[in-house]
């Protein structure tokens, strides 16, 4: 069973930023994508940002020129980092990881709390 473990979330003031972490407990070549979706309270789950093997980025509108996703094959993480945080940026956010291109998304991680106020 693969699992993924998120770190890195906390409060944050408006402007700030932070940097999640996801390790993975198998190689993470082993897959074709890797993800960060976020669900803020009373919202649907929405993906963040994603990044395949082959290193082709995705990015929600929303958060475009502020976040960036990134991998250490070596270490076998995915990062977010995170710049210029809104207090709509706030919520549960999650790892998840793909076996296939137009598969669903296999593997989630237990999620991490980011809070965006002042």
């Amino acid at each position: 069973q693969v699992q993924l473990v998120e770190s890195g979330g906390g409060l944050v003031q408006p402007g700030g930023s932070l940097k999640l972490s996801c390790a993975a407990s198998r190689s993470i070549f082993s897959f074709y994508a890797l993800g960060w979706y976020r669900q803020a309270p009373g919202k649907q789950r929405e993906l963040v940002a994603s990044i395949t093997g082959g290193g082709r980025i995705n990015y929600a509108n929303s958060v475009k020129g502020r976040f960036t996703i990134s991998r250490d094959n070596a270490k076998n993480t995915v990062y977010l980092q995170m710049n210029s945080l809104k207090p709509e940026d706030t919520g549960v956010y999650y790892c998840s990881a793909k076996n296939f291109e137009l598969g669903p998304w296999d593997y989630w991680g237990q999620g991490t709390q980011v809070t965006g106020s002042s």
